[in-house]
């Protein structure tokens, strides 16, 4: 790959990363909720979806489920339900009294705050056609492929890890700030009606049509 394909990619993938969505949204929540070092195991699950996508991307299967209706609204839906399920927990989660310094924030299992994080980016099929869409554009065709989309890979993925740590560390930070179960009450459904609206937003989708 050359160096300023490379620059243009790199400078891209900031910009998609950035772009708040329900990623950000899912490592805000789980900042709030956990700390920064439990609920970053929920960004290292949202890079492994992100990874599965750029796979099926470089393997040529992008093409065929963007070209299928059925492949595309399935995994829609079950995304739209995955974010109303996170909303409806987020909803729920019990708040701590934060005026009492020996709190402490619950202990999120590792394994399940990866699979948590997967399941937001594996479920979002617009994030795949886009991908489908852009990255071919960075990828010289007579050139090794598979090292370009290793490149591309890791890329996008450590530019994405970076912005995922700064959501959730920020979110963590935040709840210092609350000292009283009503306040954090108050984030959570914040929270929760951010979950909504990005179940909205994709549910809004539709597949594109040539």
């Amino acid at each position: 790959m050359a160096l300023d394909t490379w620059l243009a990619f790199f400078l891209a993938s900031w910009i998609i990363s950035l772009s708040p969505g329900a990623g950000a949204i899912a490592s805000m929540s789980s900042g709030l909720q956990y700390g920064f070092l439990r609920g970053y195991w929920n960004a290292i699950g949202l890079q492994l979806g992100l990874a599965m996508q750029i796979a099926v991307v470089a393997g040529g299967l992008g093409a065929i489920l963007a070209a299928s209706s059925t492949a595309f609204y399935a995994i829609k839906w079950f995304g739209v339900a995955y974010l109303v399920y996170l909303a409806i927990k987020q909803w729920r989660a019990l708040p701590l009294d934060m005026a009492n310094d020996a709190a402490v924030r619950p202990v999120g299992k590792p394994m399940a705050m990866m699979f948590r994080g997967f399941l937001v980016n594996a479920s979002n099929p617009k994030a795949l056609v886009f991908m489908l869409a852009v990255l071919p554009q960075f990828v010289n065709p007579q050139a090794p492929l598979l090292v370009q989309y290793l490149i591309i890979g890791a890329t996008m993925i450590s530019v994405d890890m970076i912005v995922m740590a700064g959501y959730t560390g920020l979110a963590s930070k935040v709840l210092r700030l609350l000292r009283t179960p009503t306040q954090q009450k108050r984030v959570n459904r914040t929270f929760a009606g951010l979950f909504v609206g990005a179940a909205g937003f994709l549910a809004s989708l539709h597949r594109a049509t040539a």
